[in-house]
């Protein structure tokens, strides 16, 4: 996101999942003005300081879309609960000041720094390679749950200058005798005139139980018992996991996909199992997936049907039998017809989820998409009929205008140009007769491996689909990278919300 005036010629270069999102135009100013007139003070005050430094372009347009969200997730967080927020360095610091306003400087809790990759090898760079995200850690109270939690045990840390082999045999770690901020009780110990973190009657009694050692200089160093077999207490620096690569069984092919791990580590510091977690934009579900494998309740909102698509297919892979509710999706004709006038791309990647297609000719986390040069394919299922292990292709387009026989002979040029096995048409609207008699022209697709023939041209409407009708062909492979299997032994109901 650039510092561009959006009254101006508008940014050559954006993110590519918030292109069609992040720009001050009605609806910012709308919720900018919400913000001024019906926030709380301190921070009507705080957004408007932002905007008069700031101005009016994209970075404003986020951080005003940002704030009347994370008003009402300090609205809806529990007194226990905690709050995450995933971002860069472009827009941390001022998110920071947000954070602050809404939560208060003191729920602060950690700025995380979280290494995505290991190295950056962009020759033409002139500057130092990013290769770290933050993650800002906030409370809503000081009663909050927090679970401590430990990295790997080291094996070599017994080496290190700070752990001590004690007489009776077990590890210690040298601690600092001297009170922080100078807050402690003032004496002299051994030579050494300070403030103490221990009485000087305290002092004494460590001393006798061999509690305290002294380096070379006469400086008192406590011993406190190292139990190496769980690692050190996790800082906040996070150097241990990886974003996923092109090589990794968790990808998804989504463009903002975090690992699995990440996910974990949060909700199993900040929360408990049967606690609720809540991510407002689910992108992929991977902290929904998370919150799932850790036996946590959990509600996922996201503004794509794209998403949503992903994130079932993600969860019915990783945990067989699982049920849960999806809210905001079209259940009969007449909303699939809104649907269709109020966003065609949302209405193509919702039909095709409907027979479970990988969509094609649009970006994952964009809001609208753009068509691109699909070749008249709107998506696609892959699948395996014989011992070559080589996947085969069904074609799939999506119309929800009016719709002839010309849209079926184009369907039939495609498979030939594309060679693929099977096409599908989904159509909002009744196919007309002649648009039967194309289909039916095309023949059949004979399947090796099941010996069985399978309609070359199929005809799908959605009223039909919402009727649970299905694609007549070999069973399905790799629709999205199957998520790896978790085991479970019991799949409870949660819910799914659309926003």
């Amino acid at each position: 996101m650039l510092f561009k005036d959006e009254h101006g010629t508008e940014s050559e270069a954006q993110i590519e999942a918030f292109e069609d999102t992040w720009h001050w135009n009605l609806e910012a100013e709308h919720i900018y003005s919400e913000l001024l007139t019906e926030a709380p003070d301190h921070i009507a005050k705080m957004i408007e300081s932002l905007h008069g430094f700031i101005g009016t372009n994209q970075m404003m347009a986020y951080l005003v879309m940002m704030a009347a969200r994370l008003v009402e997730l300090h609205r809806v967080l529990k007194p226990t609960g905690s709050l995450y927020l995933h971002c860069d360095p472009t827009a941390s610091h001022f998110l920071r000041i947000i954070l602050d306003t809404i939560f208060g400087a003191d729920k602060f809790r950690n700025e995380i720094i979280w290494r995505r990759t290991r190295g950056h090898n962009d020759q033409k760079l002139t500057k130092f390679g990013a290769v770290h995200d933050i993650l800002l850690y906030y409370s809503k109270s000081a009663t909050k749950t927090f679970n401590k939690e430990y990295t790997e045990r080291d094996t070599k840390a017994e080496n290190t200058h700070d752990l001590y082999r004690h007489t009776d045999g077990k590890l210690y770690r040298k601690g600092d005798c001297r009170a922080p901020g100078g807050r402690g009780p003032r004496f002299e110990w051994n030579g050494h005139i300070q403030n103490w973190r221990f009485t000087e009657e305290k002092a004494k009694e460590l001393e006798a139980q061999g509690l305290i050692v002294f380096s070379s200089s006469g400086m008192p160093r406590v011993l406190r018992p190292v139990d190496l077999t769980r690692g050190s207490p996790l800082t906040d620096v996070w150097t241990d996991i990886d974003a996923p690569n092109s090589g990794s069984d968790e990808l998804l092919g989504y463009p903002t996909q975090k690992p699995l791990a990440l996910l974990e580590r949060i909700i199993q510091a900040s929360s408990n199992p049967g606690d609720i977690v809540l991510d407002p934009f689910c992108g992929c579900g991977t902290a929904i997936a998370a919150a799932q494998k850790l036996n946590r309740k959990w509600i996922g909102i996201d503004i794509t049907h794209l998403s949503i698509a992903l994130q079932k297919y993600r969860l019915e892979a990783m945990f067989p039998g699982i049920k849960f509710n999806v809210r905001g999706e079209p259940t009969d004709i007449g909303a699939a017809r809104q649907l269709a006038t109020e966003d065609r791309y949302q209405f193509q990647w919702w039909s095709l989820s409907l027979i479970r297609a990988r969509p094609l000719g649009g970006e994952a986390g964009s809001r609208e998409g753009k068509k691109g040069s699909d070749k008249g394919i709107d998506g696609v299922i892959a699948f395996i009929d014989d011992n070559t292990g080589k996947a085969k292709r069904v074609l799939v387009q999506v119309k929800s205008g009016h719709v002839n026989s010309s849209y079926i002979r184009d369907l039939k040029g495609t498979l030939q140009r594309e060679q693929a096995a099977i096409g599908v048409f989904i159509t909002l609207e009744p196919p007309s007769k002649d648009m039967i008699t194309e289909a039916v022209s095309a023949g059949f697709y004979h399947s090796p491996g099941w010996n069985q023939d399978y309609p070359r041209i199929q005809i799908l409407t959605i009223e039909e689909l919402l009727h649970n009708a299905e694609v007549k062909m070999p069973p399905q492979f790799g629709t999205f990278k199957q998520a790896q299997r978790v085991q479970q032994s019991d799949a409870e109901q949660y819910k799914l919300g659309l926003g």
